[in-house]
């Protein structure tokens, strides 16, 4: 099919005056095609049929010219963005979970998203959605700081958002929910320790802000383990510095713990260490078990016993959240994000 080609009064085909903000048609006279054909190629439009030569010469030369899509505009012709508005978290969620919200960002990329964060501090739930809302995102995928609730989801589907993703610990009306059973973590760890013979177990309690959301649920399910095994649990705070490690160990003996679930392996790895250099023997007098089964955990003597947490991968998010804005996910509702077990090394 022969594509037409727009000219300006009195203008040549073929290359275009230099102008401050090149446009749309300065990339369609550029590549000798018609606005219709750029818009298709730029924004990645599968439903028209366009060959791979003619691809690469609107893209070649929206690059010569410096020419990149309105959003706004792309937006307001589409009825909706391709952005997916990701909240910033602002805990440190350690390697684990980082590494998932890379893999995420990756897949919705290349599901032609683009992905904003948004810093969300001290914003309560209704005007966290109105902040959101007023970008016009596509989709939310809400990692739980802000709480994500009834009402925050009708603001943002008011507003157009096709998709409301919330990560935590329970269900959101009218959002699919994942569900991340961090009980379950501090469980299964209780439940190994308790299982080799260990009845006095620390829980190590971080405090650092925000880590509550995470280390509360783990020091419940833990607690959980060990009544239904006749065992006891002793909270352990704990900062993430050498001194306040060292502090707690010192402490140990009076203490008379048995084995100590470390919340995470970088608390466990910090506390092994310092239980060591107080000559605590490990896994003799103490038995310590961390989670999230980092590699460095693998390479400390004695290596350490985890729970190995299992994420769905990041491109199975980013596929629901591509089906809920096209409309094929089926309904909203909750499934896990997560699966724990234990892996047992020389610390326990």
């Amino acid at each position: 099919m022969s594509q037409s080609i727009e000219q300006p009064a009195g203008g040549t085909p073929g290359r275009t005056p230099a102008r401050a903000v090149p446009t749309s048609a300065d990339v369609a006279r550029l590549a000798g095609v018609s606005r219709a054909t750029v818009s298709y190629v730029l924004n990645n439009a599968s439903a028209v049929r366009i060959s791979e030569p003619t691809r690469a010469r609107v893209r070649e030369a929206a690059r010569e010219l410096g020419y990149v899509p309105h959003a706004a505009a792309r937006t307001l012709r589409a009825g909706h963005s391709r952005m997916v508005l990701l909240p910033t978290a602002h805990v440190p969620v350690g390697p684990l979970y980082s590494g998932f919200f890379n893999d995420l960002q990756w897949a919705l990329r290349r599901l032609d998203y683009t992905v904003v964060q948004y810093g969300s501090i001290g914003l309560d739930p209704e005007d966290a959605a109105r902040a959101w809302a007023e970008l016009r995102p596509v989709a939310v995928v809400s990692t739980g700081e802000v709480e994500v609730t009834p009402e925050a989801v009708g603001i943002l589907r008011r507003s157009g958002v096709k998709a409301v993703i919330t990560l935590g610990t329970g269900r959101t009306e009218g959002a699919h929910s994942l569900v991340l059973d961090q009980p379950r973590i501090g469980e299964v760890a209780v439940e190994h320790l308790v299982a080799t013979g260990r009845r006095r177990i620390g829980v190590v309690v971080p405090e650092e802000p925000g880590l509550g959301t995470f280390s509360g649920p783990r020091l419940e399910g833990a607690r959980r383990a060990a009544g239904a095994a006749g065992a006891t649990v002793v909270p352990l705070p704990l900062a993430y510095t050498e001194e306040s490690a060292a502090e707690l160990a010192a402490r140990w003996p009076e203490l008379g713990l048995d084995a100590v679930f470390g919340y995470n392996d970088e608390y466990a790895m910090l506390l092994m260490r310092a239980l060591q250099d107080a000559d605590v023997a490990v896994p003799g007098e103490t038995a310590v078990i961390g989670a999230d089964d980092l590699l460095l955990g693998r390479l400390l003597r004695p290596r350490l016993s985890t729970v190995h947490i299992d994420l769905i991968p990041g491109h199975d998010l980013a596929e629901l959240v591509d089906g809920a804005v096209n409309g094929t996910a089926t309904g909203t509702g909750t499934r896990s994000l997560s699966d724990s077990r234990v892996i047992r090394r020389e610390s326990s």
